[in-house]
């Protein structure tokens, strides 16, 4: 059982259409989803996650009908959106105590476990974290309801590298006992080179290419015809993809 399938997910809007989108993403998997601004990605995330309706398609989470069964697979989904809002001037403790009454298996242990772990003190405010503080803590409240398929939407942006790296680690370590997965939206392709498993590429609300990382860099090689030595990193076949308009 895949821990998302998403197969024919359409959404038009008056000057976008996300057009027929489909891939899969295994279990204990990082799946990066890349393309360039505009390209779909926010709207791709924003429909399987039912905050956009789709206008067909269909999106399994655990093998369940996200449509059909929305609130049983939000239970089992932890979402981290970038720039996602909390009150400033909250407490941590007074987001958390709202937070973990929309959850039915919310783990007050491993909640604990994880300030711990991230060094987050409850006792502050939002406003007192910085960002990278900000995204583990809402890493620490997805994995506090044992949810086996995160969903991060540029959840290393704006980030410095340090604050990155360990992300980046936290990520492979989730993933490690093979029962969680992540979905990984971002335009930092750098990150992906170091985590991902497996890259979907979205050009203009349409899937250009997905598959297994090594595949996936194999079939876009043909494209350093003009480059120095060495294969084409993440980066460089978007940038070439992007200039000459290039379709698998």
């Amino acid at each position: 059982m895949n821990a998302l399938a998403v197969d024919g997910l359409t959404k038009a809007y008056p000057s976008f259409t996300l057009d027929h989108v489909s891939f899969t993403l295994g279990r204990g998997r990082i799946m990066g989803l890349i393309g360039k601004n505009g390209a779909g990605k926010s709207t791709t995330i924003k429909s399987i996650l039912h905050l956009a309706t789709p206008d067909s398609g269909r999106v399994e989470v655990l093998g369940m009908d996200i449509a059909a069964q929305e609130a049983a697979c939000k239970q089992a989904m932890g979402v981290v959106l970038g720039g996602a809002g909390f009150y400033q001037r909250k407490k941590l403790s007074a987001i958390t105590a709202v937070t973990s009454r929309f959850y039915r298996n919310w783990d007050r242990a491993a909640y604990e476990q994880y300030l711990r772990e991230f060094g987050l003190d409850p006792g502050k405010q939002i406003q007192a974290l910085s960002t990278g503080m900000q995204v583990k803590y809402q890493i620490a409240l997805a994995l506090s309801h044992r949810a086996e398929l995160l969903i991060l939407d540029e959840p290393t942006s704006g980030l410095d590298p340090v604050s990155r790296d360990e992300l980046l680690e936290l990520f492979r370590a989730l993933v490690s006992g093979g029962e969680r997965s992540i979905l990984f939206s971002t335009h930092i392709t750098s990150d992906l080179d170091r985590c991902a498993d497996d890259i979907t590429y979205l050009k203009d609300g349409r899937i250009l290419a997905s598959g297994e990382k090594g595949a996936f860099l194999d079939a876009f090689q043909h494209l350093r015809a003009d480059a120095g030595p060495g294969p084409l990193s993440l980066e460089e076949i978007m940038v070439r993809t992007e200039r000459r308009c290039f379709h698998v």
